[in-house]
């Protein structure tokens, strides 16, 4: 059986440019969306039911290596896993992994993934800090904004007043003025 995985970080993105890439006639196909590939593969919803149905014979196909993980060990012992499960793994571009050579390869490909993963940390805390420190000096961060992090839609107390004064629940308080039922619950909880 060809069984296709497909992963993206971000919920705004998209498979299909995988899925178009990889030229598709997969028997199944596995995909983690708005997973980041710092988390181990066995504890993906996608790639745990991957594992669950690759039996001997069978090939796994990838668009890239990063998209198995930025884990270096993790990706090396998830191809390994299914090396030892008879389940060939096949990189976009590469093609099938083979033990000694091929993993190898594989290896120097991981750790580059692996890089990369710290490298996006870094800039995003570099990001976070001029953030910071153009917000304390002119009132703005680097980008024009007035405060770090999203903006609030409602004043809390506004929010936790209204609650009171009409004897809302929750739900209600959330319809009120559109915002989630856990911003409500925090709102709450911050006003006791």
């Amino acid at each position: 059986m060809r069984i296709a995985y497909y992963r993206v970080s971000t919920a705004d993105q998209s498979i299909e440019a995988q899925r178009q890439a990889m030229g598709g006639g997969f028997d199944r196909e596995f995909a983690d969306e708005g997973i980041s590939g710092g988390t181990l593969a066995a504890q993906r919803p996608g790639f745990a039911k991957l594992l669950d149905i690759a039996r001997e014979g069978d090939t796994v196909s990838v668009y890239a290596v990063d998209r198995l993980g930025r884990d270096a060990l993790d990706v090396q012992s998830t191809v390994r896993r299914l090396l030892d499960m008879g389940v060939a793994v096949e990189v976009h571009g590469l093609g099938v992994i083979a033990r000694g050579v091929g993993e190898l390869i594989l290896a120097v490909l991981a750790q580059v993934a692996d890089l990369e993963r710290r490298r996006i940390a870094e800039r995003t805390a570099s990001g976070r800090e001029a953030a910071r420190a153009a917000l304390l000096a002119t009132g703005k961060t680097h980008r024009g904004k007035s405060s770090l992090g999203r903006p609030k839609a409602h004043d809390a107390a506004a929010v936790v007043a209204w609650r009171k004064t009409h004897g809302a629940s929750i739900k209600e308080t959330a319809r009120q003025f559109g915002l989630s039922e856990a911003t409500v619950k925090r709102y709450a909880r911050a006003g006791d």
